[in-house]
Parts: structure tokens; sequence; C-alpha cells
């Protein structure tokens, strides 16, 4: 089995932010996603598991865990603008 080359560490701060932010509903879907993934990685799930649990891409799981690592959990969660794309102003 490879190893995880990110590893989540999440305090318990974070991790009651990441569970109030699944259970208010007010957030977009793929943020809600992206916590999800955060919480299984930090609990030591491998990606493997997390893809099966939440029928994600593997892409989506190995970026959020790089930016949680990189970044910290809220830059996890946010959509970074997209080559290409015009934001409405």
């Amino acid at each position: 089995m490879p190893a995880i080359r990110y590893k989540v560490n999440l305090t318990d701060e974070e991790k009651r932010q990441l569970e109030a932010l699944l259970h208010q509903g007010q957030s977009a879907a793929r943020s809600q996603t992206r916590a999800r993934i955060l919480l299984k990685a930090a609990s030591g799930l491998q990606d493997k598991d997390i893809i099966q649990a939440l029928d994600v891409s593997a892409s989506m799981v190995a970026k959020t865990r790089q930016r949680c690592v990189e970044e910290g959990p809220e830059a996890a969660l946010k959509e970074r603008p997209r080559p290409g794309v015009k934001r409405p102003r």
C-alpha cells in the first residue's frame, strides 16, 4: 500500500468548523464534498476508501489533501478561478 503523500491533520476546532459547515446546509455542494474528504482523510482513511465512500474522483481527493496541507483547510474548501472563465462583476 503506497504511503500517503499529504497527510491531513486537523485540530479539534477545524473539525468542528467542518462539521458545522456540513450541518448548516447553506454552503455549496462542492465545499461540502471537500469538507467530507478532509474529515475522512483526517480520520486516517486511504484515498481509495474516500473515493469509494463519497463517489468522487481520485484527483479531487488528491488536490483537496494537497491544498489542505499546503494552504490550510479554508483554502481547500474554496473554488479557484478557472482559466478562461470570466466571473460576473
